[in-house]
C-alpha cells in the first residue's frame, strides 16, 4: 500500500501499488493544475478526508469531477460522475513521494484536441 496526501495532510490517498504508467494530459484543467495522473480501479483507492475536506469541479462533458483539498488547494484526484463496473479514477501522483514513480513511464495525452496519446 502506498500513501500520499495533499500539502496540509487533510486529504490522504492510499493506492495498492505503484502505477504501471502515468498520464501527462494537456487539457485545459490538467495543464493548469500540473497534475500527473495514475489510473486505478475505483474500489482499489482509499481517499480519507473526502467529502468533508474537499471541493469539486465539474466542467465540459460533465463525465468526471476533479477533486482538491479545500484547505491547501492541492488537486488530489478525479472520479467519474457515473462509475461503471471496473471503472477507473485518476490519482494525482504528485501528492506522493517522488521516489514512488522515478522509473514509471510518463505518457503524453492530448486531452485538449485529439483524445489520443502523443507518444505512440
Amino acid at each position: 500500500m502506498l500513501k500520499g496526501s495533499c500539502h496540509c495532510g487533510a486529504i490522504q490517498i492510499e493506492v495498492p501499488r505503484p502505477p504501471q504508467s502515468l498520464i501527462d494530459c494537456n487539457c485545459s484543467i490538467c495543464r493548469r493544475n500540473g497534475a500527473l495522473w495514475a489510473l486505478y480501479q475505483i474500489g482499489a483507492v482509499r481517499v480519507i478526508g473526502s467529502p468533508q475536506d474537499t471541493s469539486e469541479y465539474i466542467w465540459g462533458t460533465k463525465t468526471i469531477k476533479t477533486v482538491w483539498c479545500r484547505h491547501c488547494g492541492c488537486v488530489t484526484h478525479w472520479e467519474p460522475l457515473q462509475p461503471e463496473p471496473d471503472g477507473k479514477l485518476g490519482v494525482n501522483i504528485r501528492n506522493f513521494d517522488p521516489s514512488v514513480v522515478t522509473s514509471v513511464r510518463v505518457r503524453r495525452f492530448d486531452g485538449a484536441d485529439t483524445w489520443a496519446y502523443l507518444d505512440e
